[in-house]
């Protein structure tokens, strides 16, 4: 996955750099009501969570979570990208964002250029995304990106029903 751009962001790849901004990401209350606590407590776990997840998923797929930068100042502000889950066929979105950088369109904005190049550059037929029934947020963010609701599904250990959305070439 290439570095990504649009009028006021970069995405770019996450390093170990990127620690003490994952740290403050992965244990906000959004985050841990809405994704789940990922057991990340220091920012050694913070530096171990991207070398295991986004940076293996860059090499082996060339594709993950990309860290989303303000050009103004380059302060991170969030995370978003494509990623395959072994437990979904599909490739799917996601996008998560500090509190004080919601409400502004950033995640459209970012979510917006990830489904294009995932359209247009790897030509993806179709694309899904995942969300907790009670993310009113994330669902309306979802539904202004064109995914529709499909239906619930269960993730293997994970005993809540989520909800499963999805863009597909051939409806639009």
């Amino acid at each position: 996955m290439e570095i990504l751009e649009t009028e006021r962001l970069v995405l770019r790849f996450q390093t170990i750099r990127d620690a003490e901004f994952i740290l403050e990401l992965l244990n906000d209350p959004s985050w841990l009501k809405f994704i789940g606590d990922r057991g990340v407590r220091t920012i050694e776990d913070a530096k171990n969570f991207i070398l295991n997840g986004p940076v293996r998923m860059y090499k082996e797929l060339g594709l993950g979570f990309l860290l989303v930068e303000r050009k103004e100042d380059q302060a991170p502000i969030g995370i978003c990208g494509l990623m395959k889950r072994e437990s979904l066929e599909d490739i799917d979105i996601g996008f998560a964002f500090l509190p004080q950088y919601q409400g502004q369109g950033y995640a459209y904005e970012a979510a917006t250029r990830v489904m294009t190049y995932g359209k247009d550059s790897l030509g993806l037929n179709r694309i899904v995304a995942i969300t907790k029934q009670g993310n009113h947020h994330s669902i309306k963010l979802l539904e202004k990106l064109g995914l529709q609701f499909e239906n619930l599904i269960h993730l293997p250990n994970d005993q809540e029903e989520i909800n499963l959305f999805a863009w597909n070439r051939s409806q639009v």
